[in-house]
């Protein structure tokens, strides 16, 4: 198969293609890939640290508020489908896939005139405004929530995929790498962490129940973000820093081998970062930014929440007591671990790279 994938902005949009592509190759179903990103988007960096290849094509998204610069941004648009035409033309894609973002909107739309097949792939309880678009005209949208649904009118294209990221992590064992924290392998685990970026407002409550963590029965791996880990030490005492509860860090490379080591996970609610959780049925406790559009972080932890996988702390809410109290009464209670585990893995998806990947070949062997 010879696939084209598109999709930036954020690594939410990335790394599912990304799993997407290392599914492919697994199985050996793709005699070429091409991914197609914009120069000055994470997906360059990314991308090309993998060793795939890569085209870029100029274009940016429209401002909310009527201006003269979302003249140029149709301009770039233009552009960037004839652009994107001649990608096409010259690489020949059996069918082309688009994971989000705006860069994927050109890539796939091109792909739609030139009478290529097409898939989009929404990871998010709300659909972003790129799939909005596409979606009249794309052959399958697959989603990764069943809340999405009544947001896309073209009904009998939806296909439930669940997100390629889960399948990556699912066959990781448990291992002793909270070693290398510092912290003992086999004692009850709780992770918080903000993103790759850390979350200023987690970061700080974490720091204020510090002499709570201090004495639990359970070790805290406090991973703050490279952005604040150096504030961060500022702030803690020395005697949180030597406890061997407490491990703070400003990031974990290769984060998914860890997962499985965890009892309870403490962050946000991305969507790749759902989709890891719920493939190994790790409870979790979800503070949703609230500064993503549409505010759908919040949307994708009530999915997980409302079924009792997950507890919820809204950031408003969000203090040192409400995040310990939080925390705590769940890792003092054994048989509501249990539960949340069970009814997290109930909506995990550990097949959605195969079962995503069964839509492309269905459409390319119509």
């Amino acid at each position: 198969m010879r696939i084209i994938v598109s999709g930036g902005g954020t690594g939410g949009h990335i790394y599912p293609a990304m799993a997407l592509i290392k599914r492919l190759k697994e199985r050996d179903l793709i005699e070429d890939v091409l991914y197609v990103g914009t120069e000055k988007g994470l997906e360059s960096k990314i991308v090309k640290n993998a060793g795939i290849d890569f085209k870029t094509i100029e274009i940016r998204g429209f401002k909310r508020k009527l201006t003269v610069e979302n003249v140029k941004v149709v301009e770039l648009f233009l552009s960037s489908i004839r652009k994107s035409k001649k990608i096409i033309k010259d690489f020949k894609p059996d069918i082309v896939v688009g994971t989000g973002g705006y860069v994927s909107s050109a890539i796939v739309y091109a792909a739609h005139v030139s009478h290529i097949p097409t898939v989009i792939h929404e990871q998010n309880t709300i659909a972003g405004v790129t799939n909005k678009f596409l979606a009249h005209f794309v052959d399958k949208i697959a989603i990764a929530f069943p809340d999405v649904v009544d947001q896309f009118s073209e009904k009998k294209k939806l296909v439930f995929a669940g997100n390629p990221r889960a399948q990556e992590v699912v066959d990781i064992k448990k291992n002793d790498r909270l070693k290398e924290f510092n912290l003992e392998a086999n004692k009850p685990t709780v992770m918080i962490f903000g993103g790759s970026r850390g979350a200023k407002p987690i970061n700080l409550a974490t720091i204020e129940a510090m002499d709570k963590f201090l004495t639990a029965d359970y070790q805290i791996l406090f991973v703050t973000g490279r952005v604040h880990y150096d504030n961060v030490v500022k702030k803690i005492d020395s005697k949180y820093l030597k406890s061997a509860n407490i491990s703070v860090l400003p990031y974990i490379d290769n984060m998914p081998e860890i997962l499985p080591d965890l009892n309870l996970i403490v962050g946000r609610s991305g969507a790749t970062s759902i989709a890891e959780i719920t493939a190994l049925g790790i409870p979790a406790v979800f503070i949703p930014s609230p500064y993503v559009t549409h505010d759908h972080q919040t949307k994708n932890a009530l999915s997980v929440s409302n079924v009792g996988a997950a507890k919820l702390i809204p950031e408003s809410d969000l203090t040192a007591e409400s995040l310990f109290e939080e925390i705590d009464g769940i890792m003092r209670d054994e048989s509501l671990q249990k539960k949340m585990s069970v009814e997290s893995k109930k909506i995990g998806v550990p097949d959605a790279a195969d079962r995503l990947i069964k839509v492309l070949l269905d459409l390319v062997n119509k």
